[in-house]
Order: structure tokens, then sequence, then C-alpha cells
């Protein structure tokens, strides 16, 4: 049976830094991110079903997604957001339950307890940080305007989500080596036997 610990988080607050020290410490880390990629292939489910709820309009010419199109509508309001997960979760998470295996699994999820997926992890942690941080770092990443980085943050959940649903909180702001340190401890606690949940 697999430890299996679930991260979660809003965009941009440093999900990623926490799973490189999970996979440095001998974590099998599954990006749910490239899994939801995978369930949207052409010619999937869960590409159909997304047409059947947000339309033709999302695909290009090809018959692929338009990554763009779809996230422009599905981020334009939080009831949107949620229909897109209501809509993609179930998908995902079939193929995520697919890829468990070994002595230790981070599921690397940014909708971790929206799809239920929290089921399957024996504890869960999340990274938050400062909006005006993640915003500057979503921007950097994903090439968004300064108007698209605000709609996909509003889009999220608030931090007192995380705060009440995920076993254990962590923040991650300017100090990049203090929040690796919390974050090497608590990893080096679940490999030891004694999680500090």
């Amino acid at each position: 049976m697999s430890y299996v610990l679930g991260l979660t988080g809003p965009t941009g607050a440093g999900k990623s830094i926490f799973a490189q020290c999970a996979a440095q410490r001998g974590f099998k880390v599954i990006d749910c991110d490239i899994s939801a990629r995978k369930a949207v292939e052409k010619g999937t489910k869960g590409l159909a079903a997304l047409v059947s709820v947000f339309g033709g309009g999302i695909l290009k010419k090809s018959g692929e997604l338009d990554r763009g199109k779809l996230a422009r509508i599905a981020f334009s309001s939080r009831e949107k957001t949620e229909l897109l997960n209501k809509t993609l979760l179930p998908h995902i998470c079939k193929i995520v339950k697919s890829e468990i295996s070994g002595d230790f699994v981070l599921l690397d999820a940014p909708t971790l307890f929206e799809s239920g997926m929290n089921g399957v992890c024996n504890a869960t942690a999340a990274v938050i940080a400062p909006i005006e941080l993640r915003k500057a770092r979503i921007i950097e990443r994903d090439g968004l305007s300064g108007d698209e980085a605000d709609m996909r943050i509003n889009a999220g959940k608030p931090d007192e989500f995380y705060y009440e649903n995920a076993n254990r909180v962590f923040i991650n702001g300017n100090d990049i080596d203090s929040f690796k340190k919390s974050v090497n401890i608590y990893l080096d606690d679940i490999i030891g036997g004694n999680p500090d949940e």
C-alpha cells in the first residue's frame, strides 16, 4: 500500500517547489495537471464532455482542445470554473488513481478537495502565498496580463478554504529557503513513519 500525500493550493502559491522537495526524497509525484491534459486529448471522453458543456468553439480546427479559449470561458466566473471542474474531474480522477504506486506518492492536485481525491490520501497539505506574490508568479510563469492573472486568482478558492480542509498549511512567501526547510522536515517525518498531521 502506498502512503499518499495530497498537495493542493491556489495558483501561483508555489506547489511546484513542494513537489520538487518530495521528488528529491523519493516520492513518486503525480502531477494532476499532466493527468488533466491526458483526460482531454483528442478522441477522449473527457474532451467530448467538455464540448457538450462549453460548445464546439473550444476546439481547434484539428479537433484538439484550444486551451486558451477554454480558459477564457472557464475562468470568467467562479460558477463556470466549478462547471469545468464538475465536468472534467471524474475523467482526471480515473487516470490519477491508475497511476498510484510505490511506497510514497505525492498527488499534486489543484482541485484535490473539489474532486474528492483527498479520499485516497493518508494526509493533505496546502501551499498558500500572498496574493500579490501569486499574481507576479503567474504573470511570469504563464505570460498573462495583469487582468488575466486577476481573473484566474479570483476564480480560485480563498485561503480560508485550505485552512478548513487541509491537514497542514504551508505559507510560501519571500523566504524560499525557510519554506523548503519546513516542507523537508514534514516530508522526513512522513518517511520516518510519524507524520505531523
